[in-house]
């Protein structure tokens, strides 16, 4: 009955969607209409189409999936005037694309793929080949975000373009893709971390780091993630990377990781010189990662690592648990009394996000224990209690009211990351194994790629 209610959910999600805002990049299911935001610039390019084909694949819904390839198939276009995060592309659009070809066999999506991988390409022109965080998918011109410090390329962003790259390279022979992720690798190699921590912030013009932030959360998170899912991908060959995640690892266990008085393992925030004892929910899914990780960790310590991302997930159900509606809030602190718990305003909201629901699927695929199928079917009620409204689902102001306000947003990743990760808690071990299949940063699956056996393993660019 547990999948059925989340196939229920996916179809509530899609139907409006497709009913309300189909081709645009989101819907506004209160205002019943198409909704966008800078990341995808000012074109409608069907972003929850693309996010959300392979979990309409996976829970079996082959008619909305096949709705979803023919508007691709006849309306997904790049040669659009439009300035896009070439991070946010490469996560939702690539990695859905690509995810969506491994999956169907379908080479409409790997044609895209490539397609969209071109028009992304010129974001590395820069004096580093550290690339621009947007993008003018028509000129090819590129530049930085306005917020980020002096003018700096983000980690989070730069560092999340591996697995997609090195998957294009494989698809196409062509050593393009491989080499621009590897040129960042080695530079980033090269430079001095302070404290072995990387900052979030590198000047693409001067490669140097702008200011000391470090963080797990927002801005550093899925860098971290890919070194883990490069050594993962490449059939645990590609051992540079695996040493660059054991060696930051170690940094963040020294730094940012503590115990609140409370008992509560949280993971804090590098900020001017000092711990910030405060927790993202994008931090969440480094309970995933740590349990992820700990299968092949230094020093016999894998027993340590499943054991920290237990501990992880439950400072973040905590985080959930504490409020009123039972879904978690954008940022807890661990000050004085206060512990797991938002204290300022804009830190209260939930945007539907998937981090917590991810880390309980990895902790149960690791470990079988029944209470993370218990905590994600909490945070399922709740969803579908407080996020659900007549026109799909929304994202909601402050988790501490009992009669919240919407933000009228379905995210796609929503679709892309939230119910996938529930539906694949609730769901047997040998529906995409983790010893086959490696998730992108928006839960997009790429296969392992097993280089040894295959004709390309000829190509430059696999030696």
């Amino acid at each position: 009955q547990y999948v059925y209610q989340f196939l229920n959910m996916m179809k509530h999600a899609w139907d409006n969607y497709r009913q309300y805002g189909w081709g645009h990049n989101e819907l506004k299911p209160i205002a019943r209409k198409g909704h966008s935001t800078n990341i995808f610039g000012n074109s409608q390019m069907g972003a929850t189409i693309v996010d959300a084909l392979d979990t309409l694949y996976i829970m079996g819904l082959h008619d909305e999936f096949r709705e979803g390839q023919e508007w691709i198939d006849k309306n997904l276009d790049f040669s659009v005037n439009s300035e896009v995060s070439v991070f946010e592309v490469n996560i939702r659009f690539i990695g859905g694309l690509l995810a969506a070809y491994y999956l169907s066999g379908q080479e409409v999506f790997k044609i895209k793929a490539v397609q969209l991988a071109g028009k992304l390409l010129p974001a590395f022109n820069t004096p580093t080949g550290i690339p621009w965080a947007m993008v003018n998918l028509k000129s090819g011109v590129g530049r930085n975000w306005g917020w980020a410090s002096a003018g700096s390329s983000i980690l989070a962003e730069f560092g999340t373009l591996h697995m997609e790259f090195v998957h294009l390279s494989y698809l196409t022979g062509d050593p393009v893709y491989y080499n621009k992720v590897m040129h960042i690798r080695k530079l980033l190699q090269k430079m001095d971390r302070p404290n072995g921590l990387y900052p979030n912030y590198l000047n693409p013009r001067t490669g140097r780091w702008g200011q000391h932030h470090t963080s797990v959360g927002g801005l550093g998170d899925s860098f971290y993630e890919y070194l883990l899912k490069a050594w993962l991908m490449s059939d645990k060959t590609d051992t540079e990377a695996r040493k660059m995640y054991d060696d930051a690892i170690e940094a963040i266990e020294k730094h940012l990781i503590r115990k609140s008085n409370g008992g509560l393992t949280f993971i804090g925030e590098w900020k001017n010189g000092h711990l910030e004892r405060k927790m993202g929910h994008l931090t969440c899914f480094a309970g995933g990662m740590f349990a992820l990780g700990a299968d092949g960790s230094r020093d016999d310590k894998a027993g340590h690592y499943l054991q920290l991302g237990a501990e992880i997930a439950h400072t973040c159900h905590e985080s959930y648990d504490r409020t009123t509606l039972k879904l978690g809030p954008e940022a807890f602190k661990f000050d004085g009394g206060v512990e797991a718990v938002a204290v300022r305003q804009n830190e209260k909201y939930y945007i539907l996000r998937p981090e917590v629901i991810e880390t309980y699927w990895y902790m149960w695929r690791f470990t079988h224990d029944p209470k993370y199928r218990q905590w994600g079917w909490e945070a399922t009620q709740a969803i579908d209690k407080y996020c659900r409204v007549s026109g799909g689902f929304s994202g909601v102001k402050d988790v501490y009211s009992s009669s919240p306000t919407y933000d009228d947003v379905q995210q796609s990743f929503f679709l892309a990351e939230t119910l996938k990760y529930l539906y694949l808690l609730f769901s047997n071990d040998d529906l995409l194994p983790l010893d086959n299949w490696v998730f992108n940063t928006e839960a997009h699956p790429l296969p392992v790629l097993h280089l040894a056996n295959t004709t390309l393993s000829g190509n430059p660019a696999y030696r």
